[in-house]
């Protein structure tokens, strides 16, 4: 490598894009280098305030190679002394190291940004509350795995609000924050001590009751009003149902699952 390219600064709007990109500039895995940090930026909130990130990479200097051994040309081989054939070697595999490590290093800057994205959202709100991030399974797509952001603390009902609409409002401006930083759709699911979980189950009852009424009356159940990811979970519950249909009908943000008796 040209030694000129040994120490490189790097600026992003944060450190784990500044590493990447600085990565990929010189063509080295992350052990290959060390990383000084000049300033860990700050995004701000919708971009007003922000302030780049800037760091400075180091070359670890490569170990020399041990010198060759010049081979003694008397010296027979034990193998041809035994009458044995030698083994040809083989080229080793392509490792799919880089390609592993490139996805590692993105899929942990975007639980990064994720977690920042709450966090500053919530400093806004003056929310006091600990954050956890993680990926979940995607049932639509397994090989897209989900972001999870899970906000615990005291007394966060104010972060909910009536049907959720305030916990949807944020989960909403985190996704286009969080994709906006990662330059790509991302889908982000945002909960508060496990509210989520808990109005599933409270659905997935609720779909179940109104399904054997339907098929008990004959006729058509209407559901309240519900946002999109709830009138997805009723439709998967009754999916595999043998004795109803379900549609969504009518306009946002008033649109309702409809249960229909076969």
């Amino acid at each position: 490598m040209n030694e000129q390219r040994t120490v490189l600064e790097v600026i992003a709007p944060t450190v784990e894009e500044a590493i990447e990109k600085g990565l990929m500039e010189l063509a080295l895995p992350r052990e290959a280098v060390e990383v000084e940090i000049l300033d860990e930026g700050n995004r701000g909130l919708f971009g007003i305030g922000s302030r780049q990130a800037r760091i400075r990479m180091m070359v670890k200097p490569v170990p020399a190679k041990p010198q060759p051994v010049e081979p003694v040309a008397d010296a027979p081989s034990p193998i041809a002394a035994e009458g044995l054939s030698a083994p040809v070697p083989t080229a080793p595999a392509e490792s799919s190291a880089p390609a592993q490590s490139k996805k590692a290093l993105e899929d942990e800057l975007l639980l990064h940004v994720a977690r920042e994205t709450v966090s500053e959202l919530l400093e806004k709100m003056k929310v006091k509350a600990e954050i956890q991030v993680g990926f979940v399974e995607n049932e639509d797509d397994p090989s897209r795995p989900l972001v999870l952001v899970d906000v615990t603390g005291d007394d966060l009902s104010i972060l909910i609000g009536r049907q959720a609409e305030t916990l949807n409002a944020l989960q909403y401006i985190a996704n286009l924050i969080v994709a906006k930083e990662m330059g790509r759709p991302v889908t982000l699911i945002l909960d508060v001590e496990g509210y989520r979980k808990r109005r599933e189950q409270q659905l997935r009852q609720l779909a179940r009751r109104m399904a054997d009424q339907a098929v008990a009356t004959q006729r058509r159940q209407v559901l309240e009003p519900m946002p999109a990811n709830e009138r997805r979970i009723v439709h998967l519950e009754l999916k595999e149902n043998p004795l109803v249909t379900t549609e969504s009908i009518g306009e946002e943000p008033h649109r309702k699952v409809t249960i229909i008796p076969k």
